[in-house]
């Protein structure tokens, strides 16, 4: 799993919401954020790109956990508690998974464990190996 950690260092956007990988394992992960001003709407709570983009990189370190390259199909996510501040966990767990296909439920909780939001996400697996430099090894044709 230390490949994969390494692989979802190189993500950009995440290092800079402050998004951290905790846990990686088969089908699984888990990541956290603490929420800052930056990651506020207009009305002062969570914005819902910040909350979704937790729950996506959670959903791609759980479907990439397999050593090879998994590229999303689609992902949905529902609100359900505004929150202000405070620490953000996402935890993403494989629903199913076949050569092709990969299916994922994420729930981002706060500090209390109370549900903020529900993601799901389907994967489309592509077999190209994942390398820890952060690029992913091409098939030759």
């Amino acid at each position: 799993m230390k490949h994969i950690r390494e692989f979802f260092k190189k993500d950009a956007l995440a290092a800079h919401l402050g998004i951290e990988l905790l846990d990686v394992s088969p089908g699984k992960a888990v990541a956290r954020m603490q929420l800052r001003d930056h990651h506020l709407n207009g009305l002062g709570t969570l914005h819902g790109g910040a909350a979704f983009t937790l729950a996506d990189f959670t959903f791609a370190a759980a479907a990439n956990s397999h050593g090879t390259v998994a590229v999303a199909l689609s992902a949905t996510i529902s609100f359900v508690k505004a929150v202000r501040t405070g620490v953000l966990t996402a935890e993403a767990v494989e629903i199913s998974v076949s050569r092709k296909i990969g299916t994922y439920t994420v729930n981002v909780t706060d500090e209390t464990g109370q549900i903020v939001a529900v993601f799901q996400g389907m994967v489309y697996r592509k077999g190209e190996p994942i390398h820890a430099g952060g690029s992913v090894r091409q098939k030759k044709i």
